[in-house]
């Protein structure tokens, strides 16, 4: 047995051949602290195990102390498309290459060419949002929370604002529309019930009113007896009253979806053509671009908005502004915008590509795993059409030996993690999701049998 002697220097373990990969893979610090770690413990407990002294003994070890760490790519077979916890919306790779420059070389983020003199940073963008939604001005901000955020510290400070029961939602993180509300410095006035909200709920408190909001229930439904107000009711009482309406719109689709045979949500040119004072809307879900909030609406109401201080701790930084740039331009010609998008090409995959698909997968997989091919459904996901599903198709997955949870524990821990989700004791891992095949599979022919 191994004395505490035999135990080699971290200096030496860290010159060794055999750690260079596991020193690109984690860093210098990262392996040192981890062979000190080890050998602590190993020091208090007066025990030296064989593998701990030579250099092939520490691979391992500091492999299964560190585990994955740092952000790397993964396989969404999940059945959520836009899924919150995976980094929703994907970018392609043509519009990756095409801001490339703009990333890692210096750019005209708040300078203005022409003039030779500074600008402003949401210029650009604001310009192709006013084309695409007809409003007068837009301004950017790190995402759709901060976005009515700001709309409500910028209106409501030290006032109250109506706001329906029904509408009370809770976002991703347990995060609260109340408690929004209440950090944005402004009241909650509860109006209405859960169910139903009219147009006299609104009526009644309009004296005490900073400004009107409605919340577009993107990650809810309710059915039934139902009532709510409606932009064009919202509109006309913002006008009558002379104080701003807001709607938050979640997602926010620029496009009518149901060009493409999908469910239908409403657009900020729709509630803006109706008398909407100001809509916010996010960058990364059905608009398929990058995390961000964007404002639009009056010209009047952005340019008191960009003036609030907080609009400095929220801005969008420049990686931000150029992929959602280029995002927008992508709109620019809506009947190709299926072909770029990657979000579009996940939902229109036909059912005849998605069986290609999980016939590649089934035949991927090692020879003791049974799989089978299944109806599926998916939804869109991160607050985008709740209640409504997309069929789709999946690979099931079973195991005589293998639990449910441990196949699915054993395809995280791939190289390229495989993330899917349990079903009727068995793996289901959605082909929407199965980009990349041949890299899937040959992910998947690795799973310990």
């Amino acid at each position: 047995m191994p004395e505490l002697r035999d135990l080699p220097a971290v200096d030496s373990l860290l010159q060794a051949p055999e750690l260079t990969n596991l020193l690109q893979e984690y860093g210098l610090q990262t392996v040192k602290n981890a062979i000190r770690e080890l050998q602590q413990n190993m020091r208090k407990n007066k025990s030296v195990p064989n593998w701990a002294v030579t250099p092939t003994g520490y691979d391992q070890a500091i492999k299964d102390q560190l585990g994955k760490v740092g952000y790397t790519p993964i396989f969404n077979l999940t059945g959520t498309i836009i899924h919150t916890n995976l980094g929703r919306a994907l970018l392609s790779r043509e519009l990756w290459r095409d801001i490339e420059p703009l990333v890692t070389r210096p750019m005209n983020l708040e300078y203005d060419i022409t003039a030779g003199r500074r600008g402003d940073r949401d210029a650009i963008v604001e310009q192709r949002i006013c084309s695409l939604t007809g409003c007068e001005a837009a301004t950017i901000v790190n995402n759709n929370a901060a976005a009515l955020m700001i709309v409500l510290n910028t209106f409501a400070l030290n006032k109250e604002v109506p706001v329906s029961r029904g509408e009370l939602v809770e976002i991703g993180g347990s995060f609260r529309l109340p408690e929004l509300m209440s950090r944005s410095g402004c009241t909650l006035l509860e109006i209405g019930t859960t169910n139903r909200t009219r147009p006299s709920d609104f009526e009644e408190v309009l004296d005490r009113a900073a400004m009107l909001l409605k919340i577009h229930p993107s990650n809810f439904y309710i059915q039934g007896f139902t009532e709510s107000v409606g932009p064009a009711d919202l509109a006309r009482m913002s006008k009558a009253s002379g104080v701003p309406s807001c709607i938050d719109l979640g997602s926010g689709s620029l496009v009518d979806l149901t060009h493409w045979g999908l469910p239908a949500e409403p657009t900020p040119q729709q509630v803006l053509a109706e008398g909407i004072d100001l809509v916010t809307f996010s960058g990364d879900k059905l608009l398929g671009g990058v995390q961000s909030g964007i404002i639009a609406g009056k010209r009047e109401l952005i340019e008191q908005i960009r003036k609030n201080p907080m609009k400095r701790a929220m801005r969008a930084d420049k990686i931000t502004l150029a992929v959602l740039e280029a995002t927008l331009k992508l709109y620019e010609n809506p009947e190709s915008l299926h072909k770029h998008l990657p979000l579009l090409r996940t939902l229109q995959l036909t059912q005849h590509e998605l069986n290609a698909r999980a016939e590649q997968v089934s035949a991927s997989l090692p020879s003791h795993y049974q799989s089978a091919t299944v109806v599926s459904e998916v939804q869109i996901g991160s607050g985008a059409l709740p209640d409504q599903t997309i069929e789709s198709l999946a690979v099931q997955v079973t195991h005589p030996s293998i639990s449910p949870d441990n196949i699915a524990k054993a395809l995280r821990n791939l190289d390229v993690p495989v993330v899917g989700r349990i079903r009727d004791d068995s793996v289901l891992l959605d082909m929407r999701g199965a980009d990349h095949i041949d890299e899937l599979c040959a992910q998947l022919g690795n799973l310990a049998s």
